[in-house]
């Protein structure tokens, strides 16, 4: 696991000296990457030059250092990343006569992209990965994004100069480089609390989307070519359309793929754990690690003091059950204070899901222990595990025949009760009802509802399910809407049912542009590599083959994955509400972060700055402090951009 960074300057403009300075700039930007080691490549003649940060995971030898040339000295490489089928995939170079100077999975690539071309050795890889690729012959570089986006990478001009880097920081590190916010994108972010790709925060900068290859010659940065070598669309619509029938193949072949995908994710020259929740996901992923390992697996969790978010004691059942090393911190209001200034630095975007605290502090936890930590990232999208897959559906059969000025009232009554007031009248009922209709949160999830009952049509009603600020163009000065993979025509793809045109938007939006861009910054910002097992694109593409039936049965979601972990951990264990990894920022807000938020939401504070409308700003944060609504996830949006602008 690493970072990259890099630039070409079409003129040629400065020597070597200047070249590998300013790379060195860059690729100090984002040291926290890759701390083991550093690199820098360049071409004067072409004003190219390549920079690298290493995190040792495989081959700690100085033979994996990067950036790397290949043994032609045609190809040059930076790279981010991990392939974890690179021992099959040398060894059958080997037999094809390849020779190998060290035992690196950068060389292995390097290898099989001279041996059979980009893009082929590209669809025999698995693993997750990000990487610029020069190539001194034809004098072009490639930059080349993993399947699912596990691992990022940014890009754009820069004066007279094509830049390009894991994270933003090291494009800002960049000489010249000007910090101007794009506001359509800032509304796309206050809608879905990241900012999607292909845009960014700032204009001319943007972020390559997932399976795709951008192609630049040296002297035309001005026009770039984004193609794309692996398609979600293709893999879902094929899947559907060649279903497994046999469901006894299915489920065998499901645990089969299951099991090497975390085989491989289990080979690492450095100490391994995994993050355990206590939700399905991440036991599935332990209790697999665990059957194939001889060593007890180290697992890591927070907890809180707060019931309703509290997870760590199943996790800490889970962990009893299975016989894992477990290690467990709970968390207070404190401890999310010390960390929220470091937030704009971990996230460098704007980025404001408050499931990043969580994440940040069981990736700190974790690496005092350990450098590679698998997580049960993707298990909802791919296996159809959110609740939103069956009840959005269902609640839209029951209101489209109710016009829409019933529903705007209907929509109005919900929200006038806020959530407090429904969670202890529905929990208090909940206490005289069968298990079933006990529910996490209630009082959110019957304002998410009000929130969308005034929907138009399924896809509009999932949009909106899907979004924060209803009109965030309202609300950021200046801001037009862009389209995403909710909007745009050209990105979705055609299914018969709901949940699956769900799980498909989800997955090339909400996974990547969201929990993957989570993950990824909050572990790299302590130097730990996260692996994301049921990710595999082979699992993946299974997957889709799946009926659906074997995902969601009895209205109950990610049947197969329950089915194989009950094989494990007994169901009485794992019998429970869905609850996610939040954390109590509504109560907060009005507590601990009270002061804090107040500041950054001045509003005399923000009508100078000039991004929000400050007095609909206003009217959201004194109703959340009185408790008469509840606006949390709303005012994170703000408060993180806020929290971000400041540390510009």
């Amino acid at each position: 696991m690493c970072g990259i960074a890099g630039f070409i300057d079409v003129r040629a403009s400065m020597d070597t000296d200047k070249l590998i300075s300013t790379a060195k700039k860059m690729s100090m930007a984002i040291q926290h990457r890759g701390p083991d080691d550093s690199g820098e490549w360049s071409d004067a003649d072409a004003g190219v030059v390549l920079s690298h940060r290493r995190l040792s995971i495989l081959d700690l030898s100085p033979e994996g250092h990067q950036p790397m040339v290949s043994a032609s000295g045609r190809y040059v490489i930076a790279y981010n990343g991990e392939i974890y089928n690179f021992k099959e995939i040398r060894s059958e170079l080997e037999r094809e006569d390849a020779s190998f100077r060290g035992q690196s999975d950068t060389e292995t690539m390097l290898v099989a992209i001279e041996e059979w071309g980009l893009e082929a050795a590209l669809n025999r890889f698995v693993g997750m990965f990000a990487f610029a690729l020069w190539d001194k012959k034809t004098r072009t570089l490639r930059l080349v994004r993993d399947r699912m986006g596990i691992k990022p990478v940014y890009y754009g001009r820069v004066k007279n100069c094509f830049v390009f880097g894991s994270e933003l920081r090291a494009l800002k590190a960049f000489p010249g480089f000007e910090k101007r916010i794009n506001r359509s994108a800032l509304a796309l972010m206050m809608r879905h609390s990241t900012v999607p790709a292909p845009y960014s925060i700032y204009e001319d900068i943007h972020k390559l989307l997932p399976g795709t290859i951008l192609t630049l010659n040296e002297r035309n940065i001005d026009s770039w070519e984004v193609t794309t070598w692996w398609s979600m669309k293709t893999v879902a619509e094929n899947g559907v359309a060649n279903r497994i029938d046999s469901r006894e193949e299915a489920i065998d072949s499901t645990e089969k793929l299951l099991e090497d995908s975390i085989r491989l994710r289990m080979v690492a020259d450095v100490p391994l754990g995994a993050f355990l929740s206590g939700g399905y996901d991440s036991s599935l992923v332990v209790a697999l690690m665990q059957a194939q390992s001889s060593a007890r697996v180290k697992t890591f969790t927070i907890g809180f003091h707060e019931e309703a978010y509290n997870e760590a004691h199943d996790a800490l059942k889970i962990a009893q059950h299975l016989g894992t090393d477990h290690t467990e911190l709970y968390v207070t209001g404190d401890d999310v204070m010390s960390v929220i200034p470091e937030i704009p630095t971990i996230y460098d975007e704007p980025f404001s899901d408050p499931s990043q605290v969580p994440t940040y502090l069981v990736s700190k936890l974790a690496r005092e222990h350990v450098t590679v930590s698998l997580s049960g990232d993707g298990g909802d999208e791919v296996f159809a595990g959110y609740y939103r897959y069956t009840w959005g559906h269902s609640i839209w059969n029951r209101i489209k025949w109710l016009p829409v000025g019933v529903r705007t009232i209907a929509a109005r009554l919900l929200s006038s009760v806020s959530p407090d007031r429904w969670d202890n009248t529905l929990n208090t009922l909940c206490r005289v009802l069968p298990a079933r209709f006990d529910v996490h949160l209630p009082g959110e999830k019957i304002h998410k509802l009000a929130g969308i009952v005034e929907s138009v049509d399924e896809d509009d009603l999932y949009h909106r399910l899907m979004s924060n600020w209803k009109n965030p163009t309202d609300l950021v000065i200046g801001a037009n809407e862009l389209l995403t993979a909710f909007t745009d025509p050209s990105r979705k793809a055609s299914f018969s049912t709901s949940p699956e045109k769900e799980m498909f938007t989800d997955s090339i939006s909400y996974l990547p542009d969201h929990n993957l861009t989570k993950v990824d910054r909050a572990s790299m910002a302590v130097g730990l590599e996260a692996r994301e097992p049921l990710l595999d694109h082979r699992l993946v593409e299974l997957a889709w083959r799946l009926p659906l039936d074997l995902k969601i049965r009895d209205d109950k979601s990610k049947w197969i994955l329950k089915h194989i972990l009950h094989k494990y951990v007994p169901e009485e264990i794992m019998d429970r509400p869905k609850m996610g990894f939040g954390i109590p920022i509504d109560k907060w807000l009005r507590g601990p972060l009270r002061e804090w938020a107040g500041d950054l939401l001045n509003e005399s504070r923000l009508r100078q700055e000039g991004y929000f409308d400050a007095t609909t700003i206003q009217n959201k944060l004194q109703e959340h402090l009185s408790g008469s609504h509840g606006w949390h996830r709303q005012l994170w949006d703000v408060l993180m951009f806020q929290s971000w602008l400041e540390k510009q």
